[in-house]
């Protein structure tokens, strides 16, 4: 793990060597990622839009013929919740208001009683031997999380500060729907906080992911990699675009 965070670091470096970028060129880029961290996340959950498709949402605001509604309500809430991400990303901490804030935004449009607010219900995840908390406890797993949080963030590197973050999250479970979606942008929100490039995690990955969160409950070991080597693609990614 140690080799894998210090090439993730000299990748950065070469990043950090473009920066400031002008001021086109990190539009261009935050549209780019904006329709690839939508796209991707969503896929993870079953959404059926193409990243194609997802652009055309996005930017033209246009239906697509023959695909469900939530499934662009989910792309568009996105959207929006990534912009708020982003302006978020000079902030030193995320607060449990960001949090709820991201996803009201993204699930607004599916359920405005339940945006923006934690679960009133028990809930389950299918495939997982582990049960989620209850209601009742939300509230005060959601308190300890955001103080453990700032204790994790001094204590570790940042992409494992990040996926120890998501994972924490996840496990809490703290909305009705949406919880994947909120953790990843969460997830983000933190590498872009500390200067790091995003993590997107490519939906045929789905089932490496859906596996190495499970195993998370006992050991995050291969987790925390798993989100580790998802940053060093962006990055690399990342790199493709601003090199000559």
């Amino acid at each position: 793990m140690d080799k894998l965070l210090k090439e993730i670091d000299g990748l950065q470096k070469e990043v950090n060597a473009f920066r400031p970028l002008q001021p086109d060129t990190l539009e261009q880029l935050k549209k780019y990622y904006r329709v690839g961290l939508t796209y991707s996340s969503n896929a993870l959950e079953g959404n059926s839009l193409t990243e194609t498709e997802t652009k055309i949402v996005l930017e033209d605001g246009i239906t697509i013929g023959g695909k469900p509604m939530k499934d662009h309500y989910e792309a568009t809430g996105h959207g929006e919740a990534y912009d708020y991400m982003n302006s978020l990303a000079t902030i030193k901490y995320f607060t449990e208001d960001d949090i709820k804030k991201l996803h009201k935004l993204f699930y607004h449009r599916i359920n405005e009683d339940e945006a923006g607010q934690y679960r009133k219900k028990k809930v389950f995840i299918s495939g997982s031997k582990y049960a989620l908390p209850t209601p009742d406890q939300v509230q005060d797993l959601m308190n300890k999380f955001i103080t453990r949080m700032e204790v994790v963030a001094k204590e570790r590197h940042p992409v494992e500060y990040s996926a120890i973050a998501h994972k924490d999250f996840v496990f809490i479970h703290p909305f009705i729907d949406g919880n994947g979606r909120v953790a990843r942008l969460l997830m983000n929100l933190i590498l872009l906080q500390k200067g790091y490039c995003l993590a997107i995690i490519p939906p045929i990955l789905r089932m490496d992911y859906v596996q190495a969160l499970e195993k998370a409950h006992t050991d995050d070991k291969e987790f925390i990699r798993f989100i580790a080597r998802t940053v060093r693609e962006t990055q690399n990614d990342y790199l493709r675009l601003l090199r000559p």
